[in-house]
């Protein structure tokens, strides 16, 4: 039975002529989904295509489109036109489908908002209604309630976006919830060379992409909420049986350090000086336990640096997270897909002309028939059962249930 929603979630994703991606849809996302796929099929890509839009409302169209090298390098080879990202969302369980659409072209080697455009529809059914709609910087938004009006105006670039624009204002809790959730996006590349980094400053409540102040949103726990942060450190234990506590000191000269406690030695060791997989388990176990996590998380494998047998436990503890945050995770660990179910895996592959296309892996053909007699979905996929994701054989097209 799937958990009632407790946060927004995103039920449909729809990314065309972004790079690989020429033309995906993933539909019926549910709290945890998983990407596999060989590599370069387009896994990661999906994530940073979410983190663009993110990127756009938080720091603007223009710095987003050029931190990614622009139109040249984002949209797909060989195609014309803009690209398009789309998602459709609620903010809670049993709420109305809100659909956000946006669709970004290049002119004169700057971005433009060819069309965005927000829509809602009730579980009862009808017909979408438009709640905004705009067309490179023209267009209307419309208010609810007993005094709905419409409202035309022009926006004063074509490359800011109407969302971030009218979501500041609270006539419209529509465009100021679908706001405040792509704000609250995030996505996890947490390498060992930044969580080994010095830390400055003080606490912080929320780890960032990068994981480089993990010292300061330990500081924050142990001042904050010292049970949460207890908790964390009690299944490090038992997940690195030698290790006792982590501690963070802040220091006269604003530097945080970030020590170790290892059995059976008394004195702490500093953080840069112990294992890569002991400080990326650390690093998950504050993500996804932090006071106020993101609304939506990605996550790049996790697989690396940590042991194969701790996949299993860190996928449960994802699904955990689940109750607070959204997640998508990308991986290549058979033992992190024996922790989840068919229905929640999307697999990637390059077709013949080199575009990714995405199946669940509950459509493959067997995948639900060897589950039911016993079989792992790590090792359905690591004995080439799925048909595609194999990079040592021509992955074709997929197998899908009923199929030939």
């Amino acid at each position: 039975m799937n958990q009632p929603l407790s946060r927004p979630s995103i039920e449909q994703v729809r990314i065309r002529n972004y790079r690989a991606l020429r033309q995906v849809e993933l539909r019926g996302l549910s709290r945890l989904t998983v990407l596999v796929g060989p590599n370069g099929s387009g896994k990661s890509t999906v994530l940073d295509a979410l983190a663009f839009v993110s990127d756009a409302f938080r720091v603007g169209l223009h710095q987003a489109w050029k931190n990614r090298g622009c139109g040249r390098d984002l949209k797909t080879r060989g195609q014309n036109g803009p690209i398009e990202i789309g998602i459709a969302y609620r903010e809670s369980a049993g709420g109305e489908l809100i659909t956000y659409r946006l669709q970004i072209d290049e002119e004169n080697e700057r971005p433009v908002v060819t069309d965005e455009k927000v829509t809602t529809k009730t579980r009862r059914g009808g017909e979408p209604e438009t709640v905004l709609h705009y067309v490179k910087g023209h267009g209307e938004v419309i208010t609810r309630g007993p005094t709905s009006s419409t409202v035309h105006t022009i926006l004063v670039g074509t490359d800011l976006l109407a969302v971030n624009v009218f979501g500041q204002f609270q006539d419209n809790p529509i465009l100021a919830g679908l706001r405040r959730f792509i704000l609250d996006w995030q996505r996890f590349e947490l390498s060992i060379a930044n969580l080994r980094g010095q830390a400055v400053g003080g606490p912080q409540e929320r780890l960032n992409e990068t994981g480089d102040n993990l010292a300061n949103v330990i500081l924050y726990l142990g001042r904050n909420d010292p049970d949460r942060l207890g908790f964390v450190f009690r299944v490090l234990a038992q997940r690195v049986p030698q290790v006792e506590t982590v501690l963070a000191e802040e220091m006269t000269d604003g530097r945080l350090l970030l020590r170790i406690k290892d059995a059976p030695f008394q004195d702490p060791m500093l953080a840069r000086f112990a294992s890569d997989g002991t400080l990326k388990l650390l690093a998950f176990l504050i993500l996804l336990h932090q006071s106020k996590p993101p609304a939506l998380i990605g996550v790049e494998e996790p697989e690396n640096y940590l042991h194969p047998r701790l996949m299993y436990p860190l996928a449960e503890a994802f699904r955990v997270a689940t109750e607070r945050s959204q997640l998508l995770v990308t991986t290549h660990s058979p033992y992190f897909l024996d922790a989840v179910r068919p229905e929640e895996v999307r697999v990637l592959y390059r077709d013949q002309h080199g575009y990714t296309q995405a199946q669940r892996a509950a459509d493959l053909r067997g995948v639900r028939e060897f589950m039911e007699h016993g079989g792992q979905l790590g090792d359905l996929w690591m004995e080439g059962q799925f048909n595609v994701g194999d990079p040592l054989t021509n992955s074709g097209m997929p197998r899908l249930a009923g199929g030939r």
